[in-house]
């Protein structure tokens, strides 16, 4: 399903998504300086800044985090359980984050990921003319958060090309928050059967299994921010790639043009 978002976001918290269908709730924080936020609420929560300078306070712990591009630069993210306290006060002009929430009963340690701890990899090089490589940027999964019931990440999709490549599925509910370079860009989004027109701010619930790859305009850099719910005893862990076009992943796949 696709959330469109016609005007700028509100100062404050803008609430997206709701948890009935995803089982998570997922919204954009929008600060301007000096402008606070304070959330201690019952649910597990991810703070991921987009971009802007900001300080964390959670616990006894204080953290200021800066960051000037999304495209550019790995994000930082401040995870913590149910009914921790956070506040968040902007330092610098404007500052976005987005927020990621669902119920957890488990306790865990709270931890703010750092630029330098996001797994960033080139995923695709080498293959299909090189039409879908892109960055993944992976902040925690089930490898290193196994208490979460959450799995977050980014992907930034050059001009032109796809990214969700080869076409994959998974049970678990997911989230797509998109942004484009420049903000007047495009993009698709495939579920399933059906073709979304995706831009600046646009949000996609991906359900039901449905295979989701994606394709931006030339011209235009694509980033979407991805957000999935574990399932009770079924955590995300790999998707399933649909197996009749896992044969153009391969290096000597005889892809027209030929080289």
């Amino acid at each position: 399903m696709l959330i469109r978002r016609d005007k700028p976001f509100d100062l404050g918290y803008n609430n997206i998504v709701h948890e009935d269908q995803t089982g998570m709730d997922f919204g954009i924080l929008k600060l301007k300086k000096d402008q606070g936020f304070a959330d201690a609420s019952a649910k597990e929560r991810a703070f991921l800044l987009i971009h802007g300078d900001v300080v964390f306070e959670w616990g006894n712990r204080k953290a200021i985090v800066h960051r000037k591009s999304f495209l550019d630069q790995n994000p930082w993210c401040l995870h913590v359980p149910a009914r921790i306290a956070v506040n968040i006060k902007c330092v610098s002009d404007e500052a976005e984050l987005s927020v990621s929430q669902t119920d957890n009963s488990v306790a865990f340690d709270a931890h703010l990921y750092s630029d330098e701890e996001c797994r960033s990899e080139e995923r695709g090089k080498g293959t299909v003319n090189e039409m879908a490589t892109r960055i993944v940027r992976t902040i925690f999964d089930y490898s290193n958060a196994p208490y979460s019931k959450l799995v977050l990440g980014e992907v930034i999709n050059y001009p032109g090309k796809w990214s969700s490549y080869p076409p994959h599925h998974h049970p678990q509910p997911e989230i797509y928050y998109y942004k484009f370079s420049p903000e007047n860009g495009f993009g698709f989004c495939n579920l399933g059967e059906n073709v979304l027109k995706v831009k600046n701010n646009d949000t996609v619930e991906i359900l039901n299994d449905a295979s989701h790859p994606q394709v931006s305009a030339p011209g235009y850099a694509m980033y979407y921010i991805w957000v999935i719910r574990h399932l009770e005893g079924n955590p995300y862990i790999t998707p399933t790639f649909e197996p009749e076009h896992l044969w153009v992943m391969q290096e000597d796949a005889a892809i027209w043009p030929a080289k």
